[in-house]
């Protein structure tokens, strides 16, 4: 041929030669599939999500801007600051006890006015569309009507007043801004927490005030200005386009962590296509021959084979977007109740494109290798290359080294964390390096080791370093996919570790509040007289925010500071205060000395460590608090560390008594019970002697707690799972490939006299020490990562049950070796003179 052939003429022979149902191309099908349908469910699931936060950030948020103080009501002038910026609504959010004469149950009080909801419609289970409830209504959450076995229509009482239950609740549309909940919801109308004598000096309750924009104010811009003009209202602000922040970074995280799985995914599938591929080719190469004798050039052949391997990419990319989207409404049911996930199907086209784009370049860079190898050689070295292995074509490395290269630049590009994806794809790359040199450090101790007098042995260990040995392969398929099974298992094992272990264990039965100061030994005497042996614990209990803070006449305004430094989480709105004569439990000095009892100087408060340090906080230094709109300033006297760990009162500032207990304020209390029997009445005379305190269960608020951590476990198991199928299959490509390459050798052992048994003895024996090597690897490799995943993203306690881990490793080399032996089972069927004919 004098010509190149066209394009059409290219793919008329691709198509004639290209089996329909893929044959020799199924690794590479397979893996982009994988690859390809990760990162388009990832893609689509994160995208809906972001656009119903962004889209209904004024429904879910019930306003444009909300504004939250504790333990007050808005002055007029406050209120009439925020009716500059439009129609405003108000109301009061509290912990506190329902009861009816047999029942008694913790519930959240969600007192609204007549103009709540702004935005969005609360809707009950009968179908109403309602608003705030009449005086005297309520309406209820499924859970408070169980747990006080009630019907709509009965009666019962919340505080000193009793309500009507008029409606089952069946859409709150501002309920995933109101945050992590303590009790099931019931909804009255605003006056009702002071009629029922709910709210007094101390009582721990919040005020909210929304507002509905009647022109264009950016929220960001009002909240800035308002701030300025009343710095020490200790407003604590939330704007339509945050109106979750614990969503928006649950989001951030899961999002990270999927992004990481579907890269997982495309760097384990690139390994199987680079070995598909090749393995395919291989088995092409006297077709390849026959045409560079026939006159095809070396850049038809890859035109030819290319446009096959492009049509089984874009099969492979095709069904994996689809598959994407017909997967995302699983994982929004998932995620259901914790974010807002439509729960249909979704198309989102950014997502779905950007997953395709990755599932085409993976396939281009590592099937460029083997293609341009069967290029740029002559037909007499194609055939010769069975016994005669071709050399490497360092061009060809090039090519799919830059197609890396765009793959890196294009996540780089297209990720919200680029420092996160960037370092993922440094131990990627990094992990593949060191399984190279593995690779080559397994190849060079097998040719050094010592012979042995085992003919299997020998055979197997001499099969390691033999001239076109598919060892490098190997070693990458078999570190990859057994480190995606010690990856699955560390991080769920991980998560249940914190489900079942660290949250139950060191919970106390009950949280109470709002118990009067001069009130306790009678709340002492009630517990008391039921469970003689309960364990009571109370501590003063106030809110109050931190306005400025440093050394004496060198302060830094909260106001001023243009972004919160990160581990000073202390600073963002109110947060519990409490004072002490002594060293709270579970804490301990690392800075600094406590003050005596009864100390009467200097107003000192003890700051907890962490936060210190990323304030640059020092004993000696200075903070100014504002409580109920009044500014105290306090001298740092020393630095504590505290065992967040447990379930008790763990306050990260700590005063004096003479710094704060004048300001109003009641007594917060846990209650371990001995005698788990005594809860019923409890709760009952709880109601009945103290009105308007209310108590926590905290065996509720762990189940709530225990169900978002198995959500977050399913959802991270389901993406997880991903990658370990990928890994399965490269494992079982890898072993196909290096199966296709044996068939001479095992022919040959054959003719000379190896019985069945010692050619799968050979098979076995050799995966088997190639497994035991990388196990240790894939155990460091897989294990990493897992504890990146929960510690940096979900910020769990690191908890792996390392049983269960190697249980699954175990489970991986098991798999393995049965892949090993189905792979060598054909080997067994070769007939001799065919074979050799083939070769």
């Amino acid at each position: 041929m004098n010509q190149h052939l066209t394009w059409g003429a290219a793919w008329r022979i691709a198509r004639r030669d290209l089996n329909a149902r893929f044959r020799g191309l199924r690794l590479l099908l397979v893996c982009i599939f994988l690859g390809t349908a990760a990162l388009a469910a990832i893609g689509t699931l994160t995208a809906a999500i972001e656009r119903e936060l962004a889209n209904r950030g004024q429904e879910l948020l019930g306003g444009d801007l909300e504004v939250e103080v504790w333990q007050r009501d808005l002055s007029d002038e406050e209120k009439a600051a925020l009716s500059e910026y439009g129609e405003i609504s108000g109301g009061t959010r509290m912990q506190a006890m329902a009861s009816t004469p047999d029942a008694a149950a913790p519930i959240e009080l969600k007192a609204v006015d007549a103009k709540w909801p702004l935005y969005g419609t609360l809707t009950l289970k009968d179908g109403r569309s309602v608003g705030t409830p009449t005086a005297g209504e309520a309406w209820l959450g499924q859970g408070a009507l169980d747990r006080l076995d009630i019907a709509v229509g009965d009666r019962f009482r919340v505080g000193t007043a009793e309500l009507v239950a008029a409606g089952v609740i069946d859409n709150e549309p501002d309920r995933l801004s109101e945050g992590f909940q303590l009790g099931p919801t019931v909804i009255v109308a605003e006056e009702y927490p002071l009629r029922a004598g709910l709210i007094a000096p101390g009582t721990l309750y919040e005020s909210k005030y929304r507002v509905a924009f009647s022109g264009t104010d950016d929220p960001a811009d009002v909240a800035e200005a308002l701030e300025a003009r009343l710095p020490n209202a200790g407003f604590d602000f939330r704007t339509r386009d945050r109106a979750s922040p614990g969503a928006d970074r649950f989001v951030r995280n899961m999002s990270d962590f999927l992004t990481l799985v579907g890269l997982a995914a495309l760097v384990i599938a690139g390994i199987g296509i680079g070995g598909g591929v090749a393995s395919y080719l291989d088995a092409r190469r006297n077709s390849i021959a026959t045409l560079k004798v026939l006159g095809a050039s070396s850049r038809d052949i890859v035109r030819i084979y290319g446009l096959q391997v492009g049509a089984a990419a874009l099969v492979g990319s095709i069904a994996g977007i689809a598959t994407g989207v017909l997967v995302t409404p699983l994982l929004g049911a998932a995620l259901q109740g914790l974010l807002p996930v439509e729960t249909g199907f979704v198309i989102e086209p950014a997502p779905l494109a950007l997953a395709a784009a990755y599932g085409l370049l993976v396939a281009f860079a590592f099937a460029a290798t083997p293609l341009l190898r069967a290029r740029a050689f002559p037909a007499m070295a194609l055939m010769r290359a069975r016994v005669t292995p071709l050399a490497r074509d360092w061009r060809a490395l090039a090519w799919t080294g830059a197609g890396i290269a765009a793959i890196c630049a294009l996540a780089l590009l297209t990720t919200s964390q680029p420092m996160l994806s960037g370092g993922f794809l440094i131990g990627a790359g990094g992990a593949l390096i060191a399984l190279a040199l593995i690779g080559l450090a397994i190849r060079i101790a097998a040719k050094r080791a010592p012979r042995t007098t085992n003919p299997l042995l020998r055979a197997a260990v001499a099969n390691l370093h033999r001239p076109g040995a598919p060892t490098g392969a190997l070693v990458t398929a078999l570190g990859f996919g057994l480190a995606a099974f010690v990856l699955l298992a560390a991080i769920q094992s991980a998560i249940d570790g914190n489900i079942q272990q660290r949250v139950p264990r060191e919970a106390p039965d009950y949280f109470v509040l709002d118990i009067p100061r001069d009130g306790e030994s009678d709340f002492r005497a009630l517990v008391t007289g039921l469970d003689p042996n309960a364990s009571i614990r109370t501590v003063p209990a106030l809110r109050g925010s931190v306005l400025a803070y440093g050394s004496k006449g060198k302060m830094t305004r909260v106001a001023d500071l243009k972004e919160i430094p990160e581990g000073a989480w202390v600073l963002r709105g109110e947060r519990g205060l409490t004072y002490s004569d002594t060293l709270p439990p579970g804490n301990s000095l690392v800075e600094g000395e406590w003050w005596n009892e009864g100390y009467d100087g200097e107003p000192l408060v003890s700051v907890e460590a962490d936060f210190a340090r990323a304030i640059d906080l020092k004993p000696g230094d200075y903070l100014t608090i504002g409580v109920l709109g009044i500014e105290r300033d306090v001298r740092v006297a020393n630095l504590r560390v505290i065992d967040w760990e447990s379930m008790g009162f763990n306050y990260a500032l700590v005063f004096s008594s003479n710094a704060i207990s004048d300001a109003p304020h009641n007594l917060a209390a846990t209650i371990e019970l001995s005698d788990k029997s005594v809860s019923g009445e409890l709760l009952r005379q709880m109601v009945a002697r103290f009105p308007s305190s209310s108590m926590i269960e905290i065996g509720q608020v762990l189940v709530e707690a225990r169900t978002i951590l198995e959500q977050v476990g399913a959802a991270t198991l389901a993406a997880a799972s991903v990658a370990v199928l990928a890994g399965l299959a490269v494992l079982m490509g890898a072993i196909a490939a290096a199966r296709a390459s044996r068939t001479y050798d095992t022919v040959v052992l054959r003719v000379l006299g190896a019985s069945r048994r010692q050619v799968l003895g050979m098979q076995l024996a050799e995966y088997g020490l190639l497994a035991l090597l990388l196990a240790v690897v894939a155990l460091a490799l897989g294990s990493t990562l897992a504890w990146f995943v929960i510690i940096e993203l979900f910020e769990f306690d690191w908890l792996p049950n390392w049983r269960q881990v190697l249980g699954v490793l175990g489970i991986g080399l098991v798999l393995v070796l049965g892949f090993a032996l189905g792979g060598s089972l054909p080997l067994l069927k070769a007939k001799p003179a065919q074979a050799l004919r083939e070769l």
